[in-house]
């Protein structure tokens, strides 16, 4: 009996290990597909995992994480969901649930999940900020930029929120000038000239678009770069100078101005579209096959 017994013991530390060797074998393959972007193959591999361990917070995590990669939202948040049942109050799951919400546009609820990350870290308080505005609680917004600048929690990003509430109070009075001073018959050097002595961005705006319109795309790059100086804020200006990136081969430098400006599009789905569709077509460039089709796919999620 002892003899049985001691076999029996043995056969299941032999299993438990052999089990634990294939979970880490699969688990490992999974992240490996991943950073490849293969997320379809890594989602095969934390299948397998799940067999072997059907409730490892850690699967789930990563479930969710290459679910949203292919904009599978009711499978990202259903297995961050699972996750966060065994972890509450794991910070970076929360954090990851709130990626999953904001790319359902499902800003309140990204809310009340950043509200719960703030607990455990006070920090995150900058993307609370950016929430709100998008969801476009503004009332909200001014009240915790002000909160935040009291605490000296001041950022380059801050700066920039504060900047574009400022902008959307004074928008429609500028709106009003500026359609005076612009019509579409002034020619591009009437604009630049006009521009010269009167710094507003609806003239380089325009000015940019005449120039986009005639193909004179180093001059788009040039003129987009000296704007940005003075309307860091103004996601127009950053899809601007991507176009014109692209348009002169410098793809990965497109990808990168994307990347930043995108942060700035608030409020505005038709141009996180823009935005989308051009970080397809550099990626499409690129040869990231899997990269353009996410984007193009996320774009026209959007144009509905």
């Amino acid at each position: 009996m002892i003899f049985i017994s001691g076999f029996s013991y043995a056969q299941k530390i032999n299993t438990e290990e052999e089990n634990s060797l294939k979970f880490q074998t699969h688990f490992f393959e999974a992240l490996k597909q991943k950073a490849i972007k293969n997320y379809g193959k890594a989602i095969e591999s934390l299948e397998l995992c799940s067999e072997i361990d059907p409730s490892n917070v850690s699967v789930f995590f990563e479930f969710s994480k290459n679910h949203l990669e292919l904009n599978n939202y009711f499978e990202a948040e259903l297995f961050i969901d699972k996750a966060l049942a065994f972890e509450p109050e794991n910070r970076y799951l929360l954090q990851h649930k709130v990626a999953v919400l904001k790319a359902q546009r499902n800003f309140s609820k990204a809310i009340e999940v950043q509200k719960m990350i703030l607990q455990i870290q006070p920090k995150d308080t900058e993307e609370l900020v950016f929430l709100y505005i998008q969801n476009q609680n503004f009332m909200e917004v001014e009240a915790l930029i002000s909160k935040m600048e009291e605490n000296a929690m001041t950022t380059l990003k801050l700066k920039s929120f504060k900047s574009y509430l400022e902008n959307r109070k004074s928008l429609q009075v500028n709106a009003e000038k500026q359609s005076d001073i612009v019509n579409e018959d002034i020619d591009i050097e009437s604009l630049k000239k006009l521009y010269s002595k009167n710094k507003e961005f609806k003239i380089v705006q325009e000015i940019l678009t005449k120039e986009a319109a005639a193909e004179l795309f180093e001059q788009v790059y040039a003129d987009s770069k000296e704007a940005l100086e003075l309307f860091p804020e103004q996601p127009y200006l950053y899809k601007m100078n991507s176009v014109a990136l692209n348009k002169l081969g410098k793809y990965n430098e497109a990808i990168a101005v994307l990347s930043i400006g995108i942060d700035f599009v608030i409020d505005n789905s038709a141009m996180e579209a823009d935005f989308y569709e051009q970080l397809s077509v550099n990626h499409e460039k690129l040869g990231n096959k899997s990269e353009a089709l996410k984007y193009k796919q996320r774009a026209a999620a959007l144009r509905k």
